[in-house]
């Protein structure tokens, strides 16, 4: 397996010579690679880091905290610091206390000598920490658990519903002809232009008279038609040849049966892809759930982050810590999924 891999990140145009396109093309892949992947590590590594990490300036990549060490006749730890002496010399110190300009630090070998320098002389001694309690905290007045269990409920009853409705209407409308067939195609796919914003006091007005708010059905019913799921399955469907379905229907097979054992099957590819983003939509959602849900126990975990953020103050050690738990999910979704989305999105437009 690695000599597979080794070959194929070797390969090169021609005879195995150098090739200007292979110098081209591989720092354009790496360029993608660093574009894509850096800010999902940046947030992993700032996820390690404290409060005090996140907002230095310059940044660093790496989450690195101060060295401290117990002083004997001193209650508290102490800074270490590299400090250039007058003499040339770099001494490790710590620190007892900073006035001014003036740092006051001693030598933890002999500490009864307090030792008295510019604060420019020193440079603070560093090392690379990994804050774990910035995941370990929250859980305790953090319900992750709760919170997990209701997105993983809204996204997988969702997603299913999703499937099922978008598949049905793309059926509809790809193997069916009747009267108005594409003028409510367009309609369907005219939806998408309408703004988010506008529909949102329409849609709680409903969804308040039926009593589904507070419940988490209140967040399912409502995001379950979707108008590119239908335009992603018809336009796959659309490539099923129509003989397939005579066929059936001469062995006396009903419409249902024709769509739940031959369009539902042969439709896999498109429906992998319309449920990488169905969970990828409801998993993420936030302003729905965030306008339906009041009580904290029905609270998804998008909004059950937002208890961290206060009027005059964000713990973004803990948001951090926290969403990148809730990138895990879809991380393995996507990667248990990926090898339908070339096939189901290539397939969408053909006919």
């Amino acid at each position: 397996m690695f000599s597979v891999v080794s070959d194929f990140l070797t390969r090169r145009r021609g005879n195995g010579r150098a090739d200007p396109m292979d110098v081209v093309t591989y720092a354009y892949l790496i360029l993608g690679t660093i574009i894509m992947f850096g800010p999902v590590l940046w947030l992993v590594l700032s996820s390690f880091k404290t409060p005090a990490g996140l907002a230095e300036f310059p940044p660093r990549f790496m989450p690195v905290t101060p060295v401290q060490i117990e002083v004997e006749g001193f209650s508290r730890p102490m800074t270490l610091f590299d400090v250039a002496m007058e003499d040339g010399s770099v001494r490790r110190l710590a620190q007892v206390r900073q006035v001014g300009l003036e740092a006051q630090l001693i030598d933890p070998a002999d500490p009864e000598t307090l030792i008295k320098v510019h604060i420019d002389q020193r440079t603070q001694v560093r090392e690379v920490k990994f804050a774990w309690r910035n995941y370990v905290d929250p859980l305790g007045r953090f319900n992750f658990l709760r919170y997990f269990g209701n997105s993983f409920f809204v996204t997988t009853v969702a997603t299913i519903i999703t499937l099922i409705i978008n598949s049905m209407a793309a059926f509809a409308l790809s193997k069916y002809e009747f009267r108005g067939r594409t003028p409510i195609f367009v309609f369907i796919i005219a939806t998408l232009m309408i703004p988010l914003s506008l529909v949102l006091v329409p849609v709680f007005l409903i969804v308040t008279t039926v009593g589904l708010t507070n419940s988490l059905w209140g967040v399912i019913i409502p995001t379950v038609a979707t108008p590119t799921g239908v335009f992603l399955l018809r336009q796959y469907m659309l490539t099923i040849p129509d003989e397939l379905l005579d066929a059936a229907r001469m062995d006396n097979a009903s419409e249902w049966r024709i769509y739940w054992r031959i369009i539902m099957p042969l439709s896999l590819p498109a429906l992998a892809v319309l449920a990488i983003f169905s969970i990828m939509w409801r998993w993420n959602d936030f302003l729905w759930p965030l306008i339906v849900l009041t009580k904290s126990e029905n609270f998804t975990l998008q909004v059950g982050l937002a208890a961290f953020q206060g009027e005059f103050d964000v713990q973004w050690h803990f948001v951090l810590a926290m969403t990148v738990l809730t990138l895990l999910p879809i991380t393995f979704v996507f990667a248990f999924l990926q090898r339908f989305i070339t096939t189901g999105i290539a397939n969408t437009g053909l006919k």
